[in-house]
């Protein structure tokens, strides 16, 4: 993965672990860090989103960026924009590469936003309660200033299509973390929703910012509403598989030793329930509920039909980002765009 992602910055000519640089190192954010430090002893989920501002090549934070540069090379200038190619850098417009920053910054307050613990449920080992009530409302503020500066540089653009663009992205990742969170309390984990209705909600949560963010690269470039059209399923699809990906780490990883945490909102064991009928997997989850007992339940979604599927609908994923890519002209990006997609559909 660290070898694609690195292979790809060097075609878009742009180091993508600096794309929010300029934010974070601004005065207002410099202050925050340094009141994000008290929380320090504690653990405060705040402190893991931050520690991954700097450092974090596994699961990569620039990704939805660096996606939205690669596609807008790939894309090239329409022809309707040729006589502005002038003020291309590396074969992407300026406009751009605007909208990868915009991009990663919503992500960005997201997941900053996403770092609010609830106070009722905390333990002592937690840290001090004033500390975690601290955490959250630097999560809140912080999260909001990052969200409040994508908003300004996105009305920068002038392109009203583009703003309703990303605008809805945003009111999408609202919609699906509302559900996530509905869904976070012991008394929904045997909620009977399918694979289909997953597939929505992941969209939401997970894909609609970098599908809509593809289709506005393309409408900055001028772009046909089929070339958009393809940039939006590359952007949906592979997003997909990333989840997919990430869902199956605990259930394909080689070394068991330990056992890895997983959801059972997650796409195996929601593929498991279909195969094994609705009364026998509520049975299984009300054994697992014993800490000696998860470890069977991880075992029995492995051994189930869940985990094929899983990587299955993964491939399946992946093929139709790959179809999506046929629309573009061969290229260094493009081939850097399959090479994610591999990267993430390879088990």
């Amino acid at each position: 993965w660290s070898q694609v992602v690195s292979e790809a910055e060097r075609i878009v000519g742009y180091p993508t672990s600096f794309m929010s640089l300029r934010c974070l190192l601004s005065d207002e954010l410099s202050n925050i860090a340094m009141q994000v430090r008290k929380l320090v002893g504690t653990k405060h989920p705040l402190l893991d989103t931050a520690r991954g501002f700097v450092y974090d090549s596994r699961n990569n934070l620039q990704m939805r960026g660096l996606v939205v540069l690669l596609i807008s090379k790939a894309a090239g200038p329409s022809t309707a924009e040729l006589s502005f190619q002038h003020n291309m850098v590396s074969g992407i417009y300026s406009s751009q590469r605007s909208l990868a920053e915009i991009t990663e910054l919503i992500h960005t307050a997201f997941l900053v936003h996403r770092g609010i613990v609830n106070i009722g449920e905390l333990k002592s080992c937690d840290g001090p309660l004033k500390d975690m009530q601290f955490g959250n409302k630097m999560a809140v503020l912080s999260g909001d200033f990052l969200l409040a500066n994508a908003c300004t540089s996105l009305a920068q653009l002038q392109n009203t299509k583009v703003v309703e663009l990303i605008s809805s992205a945003i009111g999408d990742l609202v919609q699906g973390i509302y559900y996530e969170n509905s869904k976070s309390s012991e008394n929904c984990l045997t909620d009977d929703i399918g694979i289909s209705t997953w597939k929505e909600q992941v969209f939401l949560s997970h894909s609609a910012l970098l599908a809509k963010s593809c289709q506005a690269a393309m409408e900055l470039a001028k772009h046909s509403a089929e070339i958009q059209d393809m940039a939006f399923q590359y952007g949906k699809n592979m997003s997909m598989s990333h989840k997919l990906h990430s869902d199956l780490q605990p259930f394909v990883k080689e070394s068991s030793s330990d056992t890895m945490a997983f959801s059972l909102n997650c796409a195996p064991a929601i593929l498991h329930q279909e195969f094994l009928g609705r009364d026998a997997w509520i049975k299984q989850i009300r054994w697992s509920r014993h800490p000696c007992v998860s470890q069977q339940l991880q075992e029995a979604i492995k051994a189930g039909k869940g985990v094929t599927s899983a990587i299955d609908l993964c491939r399946c994923h992946g093929n139709r980002a790959l179809a999506a890519l046929e629309s573009f002209p061969p290229s260094e990006a493009r081939a850097a765009l399959a090479n994610i997609v591999y990267a993430v559909t390879r088990f």
